[in-house]
This record gives C-alpha cells, sequence and structure tokens, in this order.
C-alpha cells in the first residue's frame, strides 16, 4: 500500500531545487554600465554640454547692445533704423535741434587804432628779467623808485591817440586818480582784467559793455610818469595777477 502511495503519477513532476542562492536575472542597464568605457563616456558627453553653454553665454553677452531707444507708434515698435533715417530727413531740411553756438574764443589785441604808430617807451617790471631789464622798467617818481606794473605806450612826436578796449567785456571801473590821471578797468571772460591809465579823456561809462577795439578814450599825462609825455598806460591781470603784456599780446604789431 506503502509502495502504490509512493509511486508518483505521471503528470505529476518533482520540483527543482536548485542549490545556493535564488538567482536573479541582471537587467540592460546595470550591464551597461558594468563596461568600463560607459562612465568615461558619460563624462566627456557631460564636460562637452557645460563647455557649449559657456560658449553660448560668453557670446551672446559680448553682443553690443542698441543704445538707441526705439519709439512706438500706432503700427508697433519703430526701430532704429527708421528713426535714423527720420533724422537725416530733417537733416536735409536743415533741423537740427540739438545745435549748440559754440563760442569763439579771443585773443588780446594791442589798446590802440594801429600799433605802428606808436612804441613801448616803459617795459613790463619782469622779476625774471636782467639787471638791464630791471632798471629799464623801474619808475621814478621824486626818491622813489617803483616797479612798472605794466607797459606804457607813445608817439614818437608826443601826439596824443586814441586808447581802444584789448578785449571785449564790461567796463568795470572809472576813475580819476591823481598819480595815475583817469583810469579805466575793463573785466574780460576767462578771469582776465585790463587797466588803461594815464587818459586824457574818457568815452566810456562804468558797467558799459564794449568790443574788442571800441574806442574808451585818449592817450594823457600823469603826474607819476611825466617824463613820458602823452601816453597810455596799460596793465594786465589774470585771477588777479599781473601779467607782463608783452607776453600776451601778439607779435606781429
Amino acid at each position: 500500500m506503502n509502495e502504490q502511495n509512493n509511486k508518483k503519477k505521471p503528470h505529476e513532476e518533482s520540483p527543482k531545487i536548485a542549490m545556493g542562492e535564488p538567482v536573479v536575472q541582471v537587467s540592460a542597464w546595470k550591464k551597461l554600465l558594468s563596461k568600463r568605457w560607459v562612465y568615461p563616456a558619460a563624462y566627456m558627453a557631460a564636460a562637452a554640454i557645460i563647455l557649449t553653454l559657456v560658449w553660448v553665454y560668453q557670446d551672446a553677452s559680448q553682443k553690443p547692445l542698441d543704445s538707441t531707444p526705439a519709439s512706438v507708434s500706432e503700427n508697433g515698435v519703430v526701430g532704429t533704423q527708421d528713426l535714423m533715417a527720420e533724422d537725416n530727413v530733417n537733416e536735409g531740411l536743415g533741423e537740427d535741434p540739438t545745435a549748440q553756438t559754440v563760442a569763439v574764443a579771443e585773443d588780446l589785441a594791442w589798446p590802440v587804432a594801429n600799433m605802428a604808430d606808436v612804441s613801448v617807451v616803459k617795459p613790463f617790471y619782469d622779476s625774471e628779467g636782467s639787471a638791464e631789464d630791471h632798471e629799464a622798467a623801474l619808475v621814478q617818481y621824486n626818491d622813489t623808485f617803483i616797479a612798472n606794473t605794466g607797459i606804457d605806450l607813445a608817439r614818437s612826436d608826443n601826439e596824443s591817440f586814441e586808447v581802444t578796449a584789448a578785449m571785449g567785456g564790461k567796463v568795470t571801473r572809472v576813475e580819476e586818480v591823481p598819480l595815475y590821471g583817469l583810469v579805466v578797468e575793463i573785466t574780460h571772460a576767462n578771469n582776465l582784467k585790463t587797466v588803461y591809465e594815464s587818459l586824457a579823456d574818457v568815452t566810456v561809462k562804468q558797467d558799459d559793455d564794449v568790443k574788442q577795439g571800441t574806442v574808451i578814450g585818449t592817450a594823457g599825462r600823469n603826474e607819476i610818469e611825466q617824463e613820458l609825455g602823452n601816453h597810455v598806460h596799460f596793465a594786465v591781470y589774470e585771477n588777479d595777477e599781473l601779467v607782463n603784456p608783452s607776453s600776451v599780446l601778439p607779435k606781429n604789431q
């Protein structure tokens, strides 16, 4: 009886018993990652992508931006080319809203109508001059010697002559001084100032605006330089400091 029970039925099969750990199938990703060349290839690909992104960013940042703003019209945005074309049209029509007036610089001129009629009879006392220059530029008044603060102009025949503004400006002083005669002071741009002394008469008044070459008076005599006769004493100040007039006046006159 037991032998019969121990006999297996034909359709029954005995289960297969595997020895050791159960068998697990390896996935395709693991097989791929097990290759030695996979990780280096992945690193190279990532590096290539990063370098490409950096290059694109740098290229975009180096492109100059159009600084000309666009204007908006009813039909949309008008680009900079349209604005340039409009500017060209305006230029052709002579319309230039940004045009500015440029002031023309003016140089000092000799304070006489014709320099050929006069000459320098006493020079400016220049501290850097020679002993001979210093002696020629001293003004003697009684027993006192005074350094000449300008240049003195006179005619060879001792006749009077017209004195003119050396540069355009505003008359800031008209005064009669006992030692120096009639005095006119004109203030100019760039902190310049010119002074005209020993005038016989004056044709301008304080606060007048004068142009270069405007007659301001005539040469005369004064007390401190009697030996010079009819002459004009001409002085130049820059930032309230005396300047040698001969160094700033034209040399061709």
